[in-house]
């Protein structure tokens, strides 16, 4: 007599752990995940902190008396954290043979940034950053004031150097068509020995007592505009952190409902 199987139903235990195999998984998963969203809004809370640090620090060096440009020796110390927007000064001759065109786009509308190269009384060089000029005051002749010959004395904020180019637009020094100021690819594309060349710029300041311009028709003068400097840090750290936290606690509280759901459901 042939032997006969009859499926038999699985028991309520080995159901349980069948379904508990399956549940710890996921529930170590969701803890990875709930630990990496809470990580994410402290280092938002510390980004915070530094962010707020780095604005104080940057307005008091905005607002304090200008100390001297850095020297060639202390040239490769000057780094972002702690000279970016620092207030100084420097004396020397503009070699406006120099100048070169760097498009921009200010308060004043879009046009250039008129950077030229100063030589110090040290025989190094430093590029200021000399104002804003519309388009129809490229020309030198057409801005309606001499540049400055012989020594000057240029008061600023210390800018560090922005290679490349800009967002989706190349520096092209061949073409002479700037999209940022790159220290360093301006220097080479004026023939001019790099090891002379300061590794930063300086945006040079309003006159005093003139202030910065906000608004002009673009056939006012004189050209270049000086004092258009706009010193803004992104500040979204809190809404990030509090954004990665409310994850966090809508994930804790859906674990919790599906605990508790799974319970009464044992339990019914």
């Amino acid at each position: 007599m042939p032997a006969t199987w009859a499926m038999q139903p699985m028991g309520g235990s080995e159901q349980g752990a069948s379904a508990a195999r399956l549940r710890w998984p996921w529930l170590a998963g969701a803890a990875v995940l709930f630990l990496a969203l809470l990580a994410l809004g402290t280092w938002q809370v510390q980004r915070l902190a530094w962010k707020h640090d780095l604005i104080a620090r940057v307005d008091a060096r905005i607002h304090a008396p200008p100390a001297a440009a850095p020297n060639q020796a202390q040239w490769p110390e000057v780094n972002r954290a702690s000279h970016e927007y620092l207030r100084v000064h420097v004396t020397g001759r503009f070699l406006h043979e120099h100048e070169a065109l760097v498009q921009a786009t200010t308060a004043l509308g879009a046009g250039f940034w008129v950077l030229t190269p100063l030589r110090t009384g040290e025989g190094r060089m430093v590029w200021i950053n000399r104002g804003f000029v519309p388009p129809a005051a490229r020309d030198p002749a057409r801005r309606g004031l001499a540049p400055p010959e012989g020594d000057v004395s240029v008061t600023g904020l210390l800018r560090l150097s922005e290679p490349g180019g800009a967002f989706l637009r190349d520096n092209d020094p061949g073409a002479d068509r700037w999209h940022s100021r790159d220290v360093a690819a301006l220097t080479q594309s004026r023939g001019l020995p790099p090891e002379e060349v300061a590794p930063y710029f300086i945006d040079q300041e309003a006159a005093p007592g003139q202030g910065p311009l906000v608004s002009a028709p673009q056939d006012a003068g004189p050209w270049p505009v000086a004092g258009l400097t706009v010193v803004r840090f992104s500040d979204n750290h809190l809404v990030y952190a509090l954004t990665w936290y409310g994850l966090a606690l809508g994930l804790l509280a859906a674990l919790v409902y599906v605990w508790r759901g799974r319970h009464r459901v044992g339990a019914g």
